[in-house]
């Protein structure tokens, strides 16, 4: 899909493409890469189309601030979207809602036309990540699903701009792993259209079971305040940028600013997950990606996740996935 994004002198740029009616609903993969470098910042960006789906990711490298962004006469869309890092905030003006974008979070969302302004930080990297369903076939698919998709789905069908959830939620790692499978499909043809579209459905599967749990919770909730929200996340942060060499409990929690209960029984209800269960899934998540890398032997690979030996590795890879890092090549 195509933005016009303006600059200071109300100059505008467009930045992707308009699939016409016979790409974006015929029964094949049409998949466009395109690197822009405009006076207010560089785009690298992959856009896939097939069967009323349309598949968009890429990087950003902001250089202006605040940025005027105007889509008009798209396909109708409902946008399943995923902040990986950088943030800001979209307005729109049609609708006079504001949304909040930070790294690491989701949400269903759906805009029929967008005229406002975009604020994100410059010179940080920006990747995001985006799964658009034609809006009758998203209907089609949640008919029949949960309570919660089906009354999102009776919102759009009356072309109200609305968000699954007021709050987003984080990416858990289920649907970081589902996003790298789309982003380094080797498949070809057929079997390469099939396998994104089971993709894409699991992405949506695993949202809408993420927000279904989130409205589950009650009072007894642990994280009370966007603070303690705010630390946990930081938390997360800062154990995987530590990874190899992970702090304990007491001074990850002292690194947060949050005492060590408070970081247990909060990291769990909002990655669903304990601390060091979650670190040791990212560690093998990341080790599936490497070993797609032919380069890099086992040993190298275990020993730049931190594991203490290959054999510590290949038995925790193979309890996770069901077979040794050397057959998963």
């Amino acid at each position: 899909m195509a933005l016009n994004i303006y600059d200071g002198d109300d100059k505008y740029y467009i930045v992707g493409n308009k699939f016409d009616n016979n790409e974006f609903n015929q029964a094949l993969v049409t998949e466009r890469r395109d690197k822009y470098s405009f006076p207010f910042g560089d785009a690298e960006i992959v856009e896939i189309a097939f069967s009323g789906i349309y598949i968009v990711y890429g990087d950003m490298l902001v250089k202006k601030s605040r940025l005027r962004i105007k889509s008009f006469d798209e396909p109708d869309m409902v946008e399943l979207h995923f902040s990986i890092t950088g943030g800001g905030i979209m307005e729109n003006y049609l609708t006079n809602k504001r949304l909040d974008i930070k790294a690491n979070q989701h949400n269903i969302i759906y805009s029929p036309d967008f005229d406002g302004m975009a604020e994100f930080s410059v010179g940080g990297p920006h990747k995001f990540f985006e799964v658009n369903f034609e809006r009758s076939r998203f209907i089609d698919l949640t008919g029949e699903s949960s309570t919660l998709l089906k009354n999102f789905a009776d919102k759009i069908m009356n072309n109200r701009s609305v968000e699954l959830s007021s709050e987003n939620l984080p990416i858990s790692l289920a649907m970081h792993s589902c996003i790298n499978d789309i982003m380094n499909c080797q498949f070809t043809g057929g079997l390469k259209l099939l396998f994104l579209q089971s993709k894409c459905l699991e992405l949506l599967a695993l949202q809408a079971q993420a927000f279904e749990l989130a409205a589950k919770k009650t009072d007894t909730s642990t994280i009370r305040s966007a603070y303690d929200k705010d630390r946990i996340y930081y938390a997360r942060e800062y154990l995987l940028a530590n990874a190899n060499h992970p702090p304990c409990l007491t001074e990850l929690a002292k690194v947060a600013g949050i005492n060590e209960f408070k970081l247990k029984q909060g990291f769990k209800e909002v990655f669903q997950n304990t601390v060091f269960g979650y670190l040791s899934d990212y560690k093998l998540m990341r080790a599936k990606e490497l070993l797609a890398d032919s380069s890099k032997n086992i040993k190298n690979i275990s020993d730049e996740l931190g594991y203490s030996s290959v054999q510590h590795f290949s038995s925790a890879f193979s309890k996770k996935f069901g077979v040794s890092p050397g057959k998963a090549r």
